[in-house]
């Protein structure tokens, strides 16, 4: 992160997340968002993501690993925990599955895509990468756990019909979520802190001076902005999105998946940039880390929305999906199994991705 820390911010690094301020504000007063608005709201809206990425990192490499990757994963939850629940609210029983829609999109996009993209762009450059070993299969576990436990589970419970929980099950879900990811956090962090660390020292900046107290704090207000315009901005064009779907005929689960899409996208970029300058083990702390935060921080907030307001909330996967979902698991935990990649377990993972999105059109 060596242009990140020693050097003055680039002017659209602060311009973005201003200028989507000042759009967020004009959505949220003006006239609906339509035509060639909505185009131009969406550029300001992946303006905003690139800077959320810079500032992101400018305060990952301020506070050092593994407490760096954690920043951007929370806060990026927090963005899609709160873009679920405005669009749950705006659309009544319409929206009940997209909770689950958001959460499974945001695994197979971390899982397959964005950790496939790293595998292959980081092996293409260097070959062979290492990692630790006992981090990933760590990260591994939870999330299968996690997965399985939200996403599969409510399709044999029996308390009520259909792939639902029970209040009583929502609040045991959503309780066993949180322990599941902050135990994850406290292995990861303070316990075992060392197995999230990079086996060697490597990569063009490692020996570059972190950014100063000042300047982190200035990229963290940044990002903040960043990250709440981004949600006022994907609300606006929520409904412009939904109208695309229905237009093009396919299923709703696609608004999901752009979402998942979205509120990734930041994570994704860091990922795909640290393992070009091979440092795989950031990647898959950035990596593994979002989609145990999408799982054991979302799950939480939407059950809590769901019972507190009567909202009806849909959290089990179909058959497709739940192929799909295993497939992945088992898939990541041969990849990962070794400690070291090639560009042949990229290009695996992301046929799975291509897959899933084929079949997400045309299920």
């Amino acid at each position: 992160m060596a242009t990140t820390s020693t050097a003055r911010a680039p002017w659209w690094a602060w311009a973005a997340p201003v200028l989507a301020a000042a759009a967020s504000m004009g959505t949220l007063f003006g006239p609906p968002v339509a035509g060639w608005v909505s185009a131009l709201v969406g550029a300001v809206l992946i303006a905003a993501v690139f800077a959320a990425v810079y500032h992101a990192e400018v305060v990952a490499h301020r506070v050092g690993e593994p407490f760096g990757t954690l920043v951007l994963a929370v806060a990026v939850t927090v963005i899609e925990v709160a873009l679920i629940v405005s669009v749950m609210l705006e659309g009544g029983p319409d929206k009940a599955g997209l909770a689950r829609d958001t959460v499974f999109a945001a695994v197979m996009i971390v899982c397959n895509g964005i950790v496939g993209l790293c595998l292959l762009a980081g092996g293409v450059r260097h070959h062979v990468q290492g990692f630790q070993l006992h981090g990933a299969l760590a990260a591994l576990a939870v999330l299968a756990a996690l997965t399985v436990l939200t996403l599969v589970v409510p399709n044999v419970t029996t308390s009520t019909p259909g792939p639902v929980l029970s209040p009583s099950q929502l609040v045991f879900a959503g309780a066993f979520s949180l322990v599941l990811y902050g135990a994850f956090v406290f292995v990861q962090t303070v316990r075992h802190r060392d197995y999230f660390l990079p086996p060697h020292v490597g990569g063009d900046e490692e020996h570059a001076p972190p950014p100063s107290g000042r300047a982190a704090l200035v990229s963290l207000g940044l990002l903040l902005v960043a990250l709440v315009a981004v949600v006022a901005l994907a609300k606006a064009l929520s409904p412009t999105l939904e109208r695309l779907v229905n237009q093009a005929g396919a299923p709703k689960a696609v608004v999901g998946v752009v979402i998942a899409a979205l509120v990734l996208m930041p994570e994704g970029l860091a990922a795909l940039r640290a393992a070009r300058l091979n440092r795989l083990q950031t990647s898959m702390n950035l990596a593994l880390g979002s989609a145990l935060a999408s799982i054991g921080l979302t799950l939480p907030a939407v059950a809590a929305v769901s019972i507190a307001l009567g909202q009806p909330l849909v959290l089990g996967l179909g058959a497709t999906e739940t192929v799909l979902l295993a497939l992945t698991l088992l898939v990541s935990v041969i990849t990962l199994g070794t400690g070291r990649t090639t560009v042949l377990q990229g290009i695996v993972h992301l046929v799975i991705f291509a897959d899933f999105l084929f079949l997400a059109v045309v299920p």
